[in-house]
């Protein structure tokens, strides 16, 4: 029996699209929801799936228990870690229920160290880590030390196995746990090679050089950063450089105000939220992407980096973002919270074609590991399982696809 905690997404529309066959046309990459169903299904595990969707739903289905469970509303912090105990306290409540033997678990789902009793109950537990522990650029607070040694704990003595999506993640659970390492499977966010088949080159006319931001609107995600840099070249005469914002957050009216005020809105244009149809209009059209995630952020392995190297597009990111060292080559690496290095990296994008198709040339080298499943997150769930033991028949019937960072 395999529980999974996934995160806020959708995931009873994600297995309404698996059980007909489809993925899920919300998100270009494969949904690791549906990774999970594929899985139990090839290993004949009985599965039972939970996310904190905010709409309240269950369906049973021969093997599949699909729930979504809310997690209350948060103001301030003292109720935002009341809320994440409370929903930890429910999602063990739920493992229990299922009589998992192993549960993977996604972060954002609770604080770690709520987790450990499962371990004493005979319930292995996987944590599922897609974003990084601490942020790197900025100094610890005195309560993000406190949970941290807490989280030590459950690493160090009631972790089955740790599965992180980025080699920075996988080095901060080594720092953080020191001689006590649990088995860590590293993978990466995969693709299929037809969500891209039908993005076109990068057009050769650079007027106007088309920049596309995707994510949240929201100052931690760098939008901000982002108008500074639209002004900076404005000021410098640069209104050939162009910005399309796509995604929804809590900054996107002031954003566009913002944007409205500084004279832009013509260059700087806020799309709001872009289905799939869309965003692949926006990566058809652009130039260039970027991600100017800030350093107060804890950020995860930013898909939209590899979307853009799919596309063929150059990225401009910072090492704020654990994506940087799989994608190094196409990328144009600039210091984090500096927008004026933002506005050079894609004035020298735009005006030095050697250098931009250099970037552009490593985009195809680099696409091949995104595509490869062997690479992704249901191979290292096997990983995880196979270093459990867990081979019997009806249960796990093949080798482990992707191999353990240690053991």
């Amino acid at each position: 029996r395999l529980f999974y905690a996934a995160g806020p997404g959708n995931i009873i529309g994600t297995y309404r699209h698996w059980k007909s066959g489809k993925d899920d046309p919300s998100q270009v990459a494969i949904t690791y929801s549906g990774q999970f169903f594929d899985l139990c299904q090839d290993l004949g595990a009985v599965g039972y799936a939970i996310a904190a969707h905010p709409t309240p739903d269950t369906i049973r289905d021969k093997n599949f228990t699909i729930e979504h469970l809310p997690k209350p509303a948060a103001t301030g912090s003292l109720a935002y870690h009341w809320n994440q105990v409370w929903h930890g306290l429910q999602i063990m409540a739920a493992i229990l229920k299922s009589k998992a033997d192993v549960a993977i678990v996604a972060d954002g789902t609770t604080h770690w160290f709520v987790l450990a009793p499962l371990s004493w109950l005979g319930v292995k537990v996987v944590p599922s880590i897609h974003c990084v522990l601490w942020r790197k650029y900025q100094p610890l607070k005195r309560k993000e030390r406190w949970l941290l040694a807490l989280d030590r704990v459950f690493f160090r003595h009631f972790c089955a196995g740790v599965l992180a999506v980025s080699d920075e993640i996988a080095e901060q659970v080594e720092d953080l746990t020191g001689t006590e390492v649990p088995p860590i499977a590293q993978f990466l966010p995969i693709y299929r090679r037809e969500a891209f088949a039908g993005v076109e080159s990068p057009s050769q006319e650079r007027s106007p050089f088309r920049v596309v931001f995707a994510g949240r609107i929201e100052r931690e995600k760098g939008v901000f950063d982002l108008l500074a840099i639209a002004q900076q070249l404005a000021q410098a005469g640069r209104t050939d450089i162009t910005f399309d914002l796509c995604g929804d957050g809590t900054q996107l009216e002031a954003l566009r105000q913002a944007a409205q005020a500084a004279g832009l809105a013509d260059r700087f244009v806020c799309h709001g939220h872009c289905n799939k149809t869309q965003m692949r209009a926006m990566f058809n059209r652009a130039h260039a992407i970027v991600v100017p995630t800030r350093t107060d952020f804890v950020e995860g392995f930013n898909k939209v980096v590899v979307e853009g190297i799919l596309s063929g597009r150059p990225v401009v990111t910072s090492a704020v973002c654990p994506a940087l060292s799989y994608l190094k080559d196409a990328v144009v690496e600039v210091p984090p919270d500096q927008p004026t290095a933002y506005a050079d990296a894609l004035v020298k994008l735009c005006d030095d074609p050697d250098f931009y198709a250099a970037k552009q040339a490593a985009c195809g080298a680099l696409q091949e590991q995104f595509y490869d499943e062997t690479q992704g997150w249901s191979a290292a769930v096997r990983s995880i399982l196979g270093n459990l033991g867990f081979r019997r028949a009806g249960f796990f019937t093949r080798e482990a696809a992707a191999p353990l960072v240690n053991s």
